[in-house]
């Protein structure tokens, strides 16, 4: 069985559609069906089956798909070994984190790791939870650090979770508002104010937008940033209020914090695919996210 193949295999189980998986492979549909139909060929079962216009995996398909991930894991372990026998880890890791995770985590970890494995690379991705968990499930991340509080995607018992950190989520206002330097804000007292939005269905739109409705008013919003520092620069200037976690709130910007009354707090993981035991450059990038953690205790 190709391996590349078996990899477009498991991608479609993940994206759910052949056109989603020539995306991700920078292939053309036609492409993807093709090499498909060869790897049922290899493997003398049908994997596939029409339904209308889209295919489904049949149940041979499905069985295949989901085991080829911890196969390709396996020959990827043995390659990295071959290579670095007798060695330090080398090789590349791919590691996907959240916005406010890649400065205060990821780039203190991969820095040390710079300077201690040269021959070890590790390629940063931006994800956000809803995206870093398809990544993580179809290889195109190694490790991710994720929330293991974000409701809209399955965490399942293919996952391996190191907890990192937890993280308040605060109120954010503009410095000299008439909330700042109190204490604890009862969310319904913001009800008429205009509000800094992540993008729709993200990770903080979705729990600002929950958190508005259970203090009983619908958000006012004016404004959506995929960028927290955006976000910052929009209450700075007094046009907005925002949730925020404690992570993403840059100190540099004139804006002030205020905890909740009904204290919400979100839970920081590191995760890698369950399987076949990580390669060695694998666990050296978790260690290294491990003692940030240790470094910087829980996020207040």
């Amino acid at each position: 069985m190709n391996p590349w193949r078996l990899r477009l295999l498991s991608q479609l189980d993940t994206l759910g559609t052949v056109r989603a998986v020539a995306q991700a492979a920078n292939l053309s549909p036609s492409n993807v069906s093709q090499q498909l139909a060869v790897l049922e060929t290899e493997t003398r079962t049908r994997l596939l089956e029409r339904t209308g216009r889209r295919v489904r995996l049949t149940p041979a398909g499905l069985i295949l798909a989901r085991r080829a991930r911890a196969i390709l894991d396996h020959m990827e372990s043995v390659e990295a070994e071959l290579r670095g026998f007798g060695e330090e880890p080398a090789g590349l890791v791919r590691l996907g984190a959240f916005q406010s995770a890649i400065h205060t985590m990821a780039v203190p970890a991969v820095t040390r790791l710079a300077r201690e494995h040269p021959h070890l690379g590790v390629e940063l991705l931006q994800l956000e939870p809803h995206e870093s968990l398809p990544a993580l499930r179809s290889g195109d991340a190694d490790i991710i650090i994720t929330t293991t509080d974000f409701d809209d995607l399955p965490l399942g018992p293919d996952l391996d979770f190191v907890p990192l950190a937890t993280d308040p989520v605060l109120l954010v206002v503009p410095e000299g508002h008439p909330a700042a330097g109190r204490g604890a804000v009862d969310l319904t007292a913001c009800a008429d104010e205009p509000w800094a939005f992540d993008m729709p269905q993200s990770y903080m739109a979705n729990l600002a937008q929950r958190l508005c409705r259970q203090a009983g008013f619908e958000p006012r919003v004016v404004c959506r940033f995929s960028n927290y520092m955006l976000a910052l620069q929009h209450v700075e200037a007094g046009l907005s209020i925002t949730l925020l976690p404690g992570l993403a709130v840059d100190r540099r910007y004139g804006v002030a914090t205020l905890e909740l009354a009904a204290p919400v707090t979100r839970t920081i993981t590191a995760a890698v695919r369950r399987g076949s035991p990580p390669r060695a450059a694998v666990r050296v990038v978790l260690e290294a996210l491990r003692q940030t953690k240790s470094a910087t205790g829980s996020v207040a």
